[in-house]
């Protein structure tokens, strides 16, 4: 008689051995956690960071996911219609890891031509005069300047502090906010300087002083509003000696100036709108308008897209512009869009639907010519707040009567 053979495998597993393979996959996740909690507390400035691989998985659009998906379950290709040329995997994997898209030649062009991602700003309105071959730009300051190792003599100053008003009459309308403080202006580049102030200087790179700079025209900016009754507050934190200590690059300027507006929102309940002052690197002839006989500096606003509610931002900034301009011809020279690679993209924006960047004047401004645009401003934003307020009054009375 045969003797009967096994209809299977027999496994024979060693206690041991599992308890290895468990132990082994709870170390395993031990570390990918504490790892992860390290780098997740380390402070940004010592943060592993990837500008490329941010970029690549920003290409990664609604769109995009679609087709993937739709290699799979065609069904969901519905949702985008007919297509005569659909992309290939190919095509994905080439713009992922490249960032170059085969459609757009400035993806390639931006990397190797110097200054010629600031062409991927979009100009949203501009006044006559103002394309894409001048529009507002920023420029980074050589690293002496930056680290204030090198800094120029200043001159002219006797008659840097105009009589207060500005050359503009302010009428008393009897209107005013009271003891609150419903705007906030602060400086991201706060040592942007302007070069008839600086002895010896004439490159607009080396526009910078730790003394005299843009933080002026805040001040004057705070008293044409609050002349108006327009409750007005200042921060002149030195941004620029905050990124010294930390030893940041200039890039991070609008991450340390963030929290700077946190605090001051946070402390405050009251703000509405808050103003980021800059100053372009373009020349005089691109940034002056003799309005009236007096010469003005010319304003700029810069709008931040990479964050969903960009749309509130752009409109304040559009109408800004539009009102300007009804007023002052000319003194807005436009309204751009920025974002994407090279940027910030968001320029604190996202913290407030009320949130404006505006660049006041050029690289070689004077003071009388920028205080006069600050009393433009001030006219300007002044009427257009008040009338908001009214609206709003009457809005809520409105709703308090149903």
């Amino acid at each position: 008689m045969k003797p009967l053979k096994p209809n299977g495998f027999i496994v024979f597993v060693q206690g041991t051995s599992i308890l290895k393979i468990c132990g082994g996959f709870l170390l395993f996740l031990f570390l990918i956690f504490s790892i992860s909690g390290v780098l997740t507390s380390l402070k940004p400035e010592f943060r592993i960071s990837s500008s490329s691989v941010n970029t690549a998985t920003n290409k990664v659009t609604g769109k995009m996911l679609y087709h993937l998906l739709g290699w799979e379950n065609h069904h969901l290709l519905q949702v985008l219609g007919e297509e005569k040329d659909k992309p290939t995997l190919m095509n994905f994997v080439f713009k992922l890891s490249t960032n170059i898209n085969l459609d757009d030649p400035r993806s390639l062009l931006g990397r190797e031509l110097p200054s010629f991602s600031i062409y991927d700003s979009k100009i949203v309105v501009a006044s006559e005069g103002t394309d894409y071959t001048n529009m507002p730009m920023e420029s980074t300051p050589p690293l002496e300047v930056l680290r204030a190792e090198q800094e120029a003599t200043l001159q002219n100053t006797e008659n840097i502090d105009p009589p207060s008003g500005g050359g503009i009459q302010v009428p008393d309308t009897g209107l005013t906010t009271g003891g609150r403080k419903v705007v906030h202006l602060y400086f991201s580049h706060n040592r942007e300087s302007y070069l008839p102030y600086l002895k010896g200087e004439t490159d607009p790179n080396r526009a910078y002083h730790s003394q005299l700079n843009v933080t002026k025209i805040g001040d004057k900016l705070k008293e044409e509003l609050e002349s108006r009754g327009i409750g007005t507050s200042v921060d002149k934190t030195d941004i620029n000696a905050i990124l010294n200590e930390k030893k940041l690059k200039f890039r991070e300027s609008y991450r340390e100036s963030r929290s700077v507006v946190q605090a001051a929102m946070a402390g405050n309940k009251d703000i509405q709108y808050i103003i980021d002052i800059h100053r372009d690197s373009r020349r005089k002839e691109q940034t002056t308008l003799s309005i009236y006989g007096e010469k003005y500096a010319k304003l700029a606003f810069v709008v931040g897209v990479d964050h969903p509610n960009y749309e509130k931002n752009l409109k304040l900034a559009t109408q800004m512009h539009n009102l300007i301009n009804e007023k002052y011809p000319g003194l807005s020279r436009a309204v751009i869009k920025s974002g994407g690679e090279g940027t910030n993209g968001k320029y604190n924006q996202d913290l407030s639907e009320n949130a404006m960047l505006i660049e006041f004047g050029g690289v070689d401004n004077t003071f009388e010519e920028l205080y006069l645009s600050a009393g433009a401003l001030a006219d300007v934003f002044s009427d257009f707040y008040w009338q908001a307020e009214k609206v709003n009054q009457q809005t809520q009375e409105q709703t308090d009567k149903k």
